[in-house]
């Protein structure tokens, strides 16, 4: 439930806070005063678009939070993204959906926006998620959407609970179409595909003789230049080993004497056993490097043979990566690239796979439109009943309303049939499309009834109607009003309403006004009304500017009823 909304430099709201409480609000004013602008700045704190329009002339930035009371869904989604509600005592043993959830979204003069949920960073689609579970809002041009089939299928499919279902045949039509396109290019590309799977064929025929293996040519080449400079390496280490141990003069030899000299030395005076600490590690390090360097010696041998024959595997890995235009330490990844890619093409060509696996697609679809077909005609016959009975409160008497399913041949994206409302305006007039046969104010009736059918089935807390009223007046009116109320007793319901038979069925009253801002401009207030107020205000929506005591009377009367 909306608990709070706080609006800074937004159109024409210079600052505003609101307190709400649960049951039926209305919002009133003059046209232009600014109440579907409250509406907007909400819509901003659940994901809605925004551009720099939105800040008001001469600031820096809008700045929009609403605080709502959680519920157990709520309190999941925070959880799974490490968002927790505000105010909730999780690990302290009090109720763990007793907080609430703090929504603001910010809008620079310069378009940027930024988003927060419960003070940290979030993005548009966190918004949008968690506004889907805390707001349901029913615009003042939701009427007319009912003209268009794809919003009739959204509504319906909503209403009955029945979206991921139809998410779920749109994702088995597209995989079946996937394959038939699959079959489609097999066919059309036969040639084409037969002249590329032969070169990638004669590609591979030769990767498969080299046999590239990964790290070959790092390791090919290291041998080759160790094998090529043998010579050198010989001498060198025979060289070292002769200086170090092998020689007369041999530096082993002469360490030793010295080591030896000092260590008697030593003994004598102990102020030289730091300089033989010094030197006793130095001569264990050439005894070590003199080993290391005998045992790489008993290895290494001039091998002309071998040479050649490295000097062969190189000459062939770069022939090859010359033939391909490739990097020689690449041809191990090639050659697999190019058996997977040959592989591809082989499934490709082979059109009895392709069937088969285009009629096993067609048949997942059909099984799960099957089952999505089964579902809305029963949903429908509960709609089209409800939405008659709606019809007959609403001074529709004798009129009906069904949810048609036509069948579509070969199905579709949406499933095995279109949706079509369909309404009959009063008694003995046939069944026509909603589009063809509603006049504005039949219209915006069945657009309301839908509205309070779907809402009460709908788990959301917070509703919200933005002058879902338009086009009606009179006792159809009084019914909106009732219908409205009753609603507001189980969910908090939010009104934008420009009748006073609605805003007098109200719990609480809120007067939208508009005044000059000292500075060639206008803002926008918000004021709640008590008792005698809310006698002026539906006096002044019933008469107008000029506000009798007839109208106050009557205003009275509608209050007490």
């Amino acid at each position: 439930m909306l608990r709070h909304l706080s609006i800074r430099d937004f159109v024409i709201v210079a600052a505003l806070d609101l307190e709400f409480d649960s049951g039926f609000t209305v919002f009133s004013g003059e046209t232009g005063a600014g109440k579907s602008i409250l509406i907007d700045a909400l819509a901003l704190t659940l994901g809605a678009r925004a551009d720099a329009s939105v800040v008001r002339t001469g600031e820096s930035r809008a700045d929009i939070t609403a605080e709502f009371d959680t519920h157990a869904l709520v309190e999941q989604w925070l959880d799974a993204q490490a968002l927790g509600a505000s105010g909730s005592a999780h690990g302290d043993g009090a109720d763990p959906h007793g907080g609430t959830v703090m929504l603001r979204r910010v809008v620079d003069a310069n378009g940027r926006s930024r988003a927060f949920i419960n003070g940290t960073a979030a993005t548009l689609t966190q918004l949008r998620e968690v506004g889907e579970m805390l707001v349901d809002i029913h615009g003042q041009h939701a009427h007319q959407l009912l003209m268009r089939p794809d919003a009739q299928r959204e509504l319906f499919d909503t209403h009955a609970g029945l979206a991921d279902l139809a998410a779920t045949v749109n994702r088995a039509w597209r995989a079946w179409r996937d394959s038939a396109q699959a079959v489609e290019t097999a066919q059309t590309r036969d040639r084409e595909l037969q002249l590329e799977r032969e070169r990638l064929a004669w590609q591979l025929a030769e990767l498969d003789k080299l046999s590239p293996q990964p790290g070959e040519w790092e390791e090919v080449n290291a041998e080759h230049n160790r094998l090529s400079h043998s010579a050198n390496l010989i001498d060198g280490v025979q060289g070292a080993l002769a200086a170090l141990s092998e020689s007369d003069e041999a530096m082993i030899t002469h360490l030793a004497s010295v080591v030896s000299k000092l260590r008697d030395l030593a003994e004598i005076d102990p102020a030289l056993n730091d300089a033989l600490a010094a030197l006793e590690p130095a001569e264990i390090q050439l005894q070590e490097a003199a080993y290391s360097l005998s045992h790489y010696a008993q290895r290494l041998e001039l091998d002309p043979e071998r040479l050649a024959q490295i000097e062969r595997r190189v000459d062939a890995l770069h022939s090859a990566a010359r033939k391909f235009r490739l990097q020689p330490q690449t041809l191990p990844e090639e050659h697999a690239a190019r058996r997977a890619q040959l592989a591809a093409l082989d499934a490709a060509a082979d059109l009895d796979a392709l069937h088969a696996a285009e009629a096993k697609a067609k048949e997942a679809f059909l099984a799960q439109a099957k089952q999505l077909s089964k579902a809305r005609a029963k949903a429908a016959k509960a709609l089209g009943s409800a939405v008659t009975t709606g019809m007959q409160e609403l001074s529709m008497k004798g009129g009906s309303f069904e949810v048609a399913l036509v069948a579509l041949p070969e199905g579709g994206a949406h499933g095995l049939e279109q949706i079509e409302f369909r309404v009959a305006g009063h008694a003995g007039v046939p069944l026509r499309p909603l589009a063809k046969v509603a006049s504005g104010g039949e219209l915006a009736r069945i657009s309301l009834a839908l509205a309070v059918i779907a809402s009460a089935a709908s788990p959301t807390p917070t509703l919200i109607f933005d002058e879902v009223d338009t086009g009606i007046g009179g006792g159809v009116a009084e019914v909106v009003g009732r219908l409205l109320h009753q609603l507001g007793g189980a969910r908090q319901v939010l009104c934008v309403t420009h009748l006073p038979q609605v805003a007098a069925r109200g719990d609480h009253h809120f007067q939208v006004a508009k005044a000059a801002d000292g500075r060639g401009g206008t803002v926008s207030s918000v004021t709640s009304l008590d008792k005698a107020n809310r006698i002026e205000e539906v006096a002044r929506m019933l008469g107008g500017l000029e506000i009798t005591a007839t109208t106050r009377k009557h205003a009275k009367e509608m209050l007490a009823a």
